[in-house]
């Protein structure tokens, strides 16, 4: 029985998610190619990650949009707990963002060319040179206010702990001379743990903690912006 309904969870979550993409593709296809900034192309994109939450009975919630000023274009650098943590930062962060992709990404059809075609910035993780490369030539392109987002341990929480930090977003912010800003996720591995394809109702909860000024910080110093940061990060951690 448990195998039975697991199965029409996952029919059911899988059908949404390609209707939602359907629907959304064009329109964000077509915003992105006429507008440069790529902005409307990411406001549409909210309509698919509300639809993901909304058919999973996923309720999601925020603290600290005070922490955020306006016009202002952060290194956004988040834990990453689940699948999920995608649509619930998409709707409820409350800012112009891009993700920071791996490349593969860009051969899952529709899916993958609207995120090109939305002005994120797709790296080869096995090449640091040209990662570093792709990064920077991205957010020369970002309009004024748009900030970069990060999953700073690279990839999806296995046992539901906050891991090891990556240096790839603190070496961005430090070189653009762009302000950290901290955000924890609670709660989606609930939702979707790592490895299963079945989702359990449930509630996720960002948590933006207080900006991380970087203007005082050099390359040589790294390991204490990823320790500063980290620290926030875990202080909001449930």
């Amino acid at each position: 029985m448990n195998f039975l309904f697991g199965l029409i969870k996952t029919i059911w979550l899988a059908f949404w998610i390609c209707l939602a993409t359907l629907i959304v593709f064009f329109p964000i296809t077509l915003t992105a190619l006429l507008s440069r900034s790529g902005n409307l192309a990411f406001s549409i994109s909210q309509v698919w990650a509300w639809v993901v939450l909304k058919v999973t009975f996923t309720r999601s919630s925020v603290k600290g949009k005070e922490n955020i000023k306006k016009d202002e274009s952060y290194v956004v650098i988040s834990n990453h707990q689940s699948h999920f943590d995608i649509p619930v930062l998409v709707t409820k962060l409350g800012i112009q963002f891009r993700w920071i992709i791996k490349k593969e990404l860009l051969k899952v059809p529709l899916f993958g060319y609207a995120l090109y075609a939305s002005r994120n910035i797709f790296i080869d993780r096995s090449n640091k040179k040209e990662t570093i490369k792709s990064i920077h030539k991205g957010i020369k392109r970002l309009p004024k206010g748009t900030s970069l987002l990060f999953f700073a341990e690279g990839t999806r929480s296995p046992d539901g702990k906050i891991h090891a930090f990556k240096k790839g977003g603190f070496v961005t912010a430090i070189e653009e001379q762009m302000t950290i800003l901290p955000v924890t996720v609670n709660g989606s591995r609930k939702v979707l743990p790592k490895g299963s394809i079945v989702f359990s109702p449930g509630a996720i909860e960002l948590v933006i903690g207080d900006p991380v000024d970087t203007s005082g910080y050099t390359s040589d110093r790294i390991e204490e912006l990823i320790q500063e940061t980290r620290d926030i990060i875990i202080s909001n951690f449930q």
